[in-house]
């Protein structure tokens, strides 16, 4: 079994809110795992920017979930994943899919849709949070 630590943002330019569209048609929030040279923080605004092609300015830390998974890519080797959220403004509403990763396409979707789009449900409870988040400070 082997531990793995991921970070990402839910990333949001005023009313939406960041979603990237695999190539098998999931939307999912952008998230990776940390490098050994950077912290987790680092690694969310890194992730951000290389599977949307935004840049966004972290605001606070959400949370984190915990899930395994098996990896078929490795003998079917189990995965604990933890993976840990931030809250993220977006400079701009600009973003770039990264195609290398699968991603087919990356927008900014209204908070009214955004968690009914999301494919998993951990991503949709991270996300409700942001946006009563969001909604309370009106940051």
């Amino acid at each position: 079994m082997r531990e793995e630590i991921s970070a990402g943002g839910v990333v949001y330019f005023g009313n939406a809110i960041l979603l990237l569209k695999k190539f098998n048609g999931d939307w999912v929030l952008p998230k990776g795992k940390v490098e050994e040279d950077e912290d987790i923080v680092e690694a969310s605004v890194r992730e951000v920017y290389e599977e949307g092609g935004v840049k966004a300015d972290v605001i606070k830390y959400l949370g984190k979930i915990n899930y395994s998974f098996k990896n078929s890519w490795n003998n079917n080797e189990i995965v604990n994943k933890t993976v840990h959220w931030y809250l993220m403004k977006a400079r701009n509403m600009t973003c770039n899919p990264q195609k290398e990763e699968g991603f087919i396409d990356a927008r900014f979707i209204h908070m009214k849709r955004v968690a009914g789009m999301a494919k998993y449900d951990d991503e949709k409870n991270i996300i409700i949070k942001a946006i009563t988040e969001i909604k309370r400070t009106s940051l």
